[in-house]
């Protein structure tokens, strides 16, 4: 059954949107540090972890709209850069000093996005 489902979920990702797949991983990203802030206390330690995926993903769209090849208007690169600065800032507070509350506007961010490039605002 395991075999099936990994099968499966490599067809979807290979056949998903650009639009879908960043929109996913956004919301992957969402829920690691999601479960960080609800069980701060038992999942502290996972807290690099989770800033390191989102951080790894936030570096590829800052890449993606930094680039002379991006296809985005102008306003909206600056937008998504804008909001790649902030995360990369929050990131860096977080691991200098570590706060439950502090992830809130990352998930928000992370959702709102997702939403945004779903449709679904």
């Amino acid at each position: 059954m395991h075999a099936a489902h990994k099968a499966y979920a490599t067809a979807a990702k290979m056949t998903a949107s650009p639009r879908d797949l960043e929109a996913s991983l956004l919301l992957k990203a969402a829920a690691k540090l999601q479960s960080v802030h609800e069980g701060w206390s038992a999942k502290r330690q996972s807290l690099n972890e989770a800033l390191a995926y989102n951080r790894r993903l936030w570096v590829i769209f800052l890449d993606s709209v930094c680039s002379e090849d991006s296809v985005l208007p102008v306003p909206l690169r600056e937008n998504i850069a804008n909001l790649g600065i902030f995360v990369m800032n929050e990131t860096v507070s977080l691991m200098v000093d570590p706060r439950p509350d502090s992830l809130v506007p990352l998930i928000n961010i992370n959702r709102s996005i997702a939403a945004g490039l779903r449709g679904k605002s």
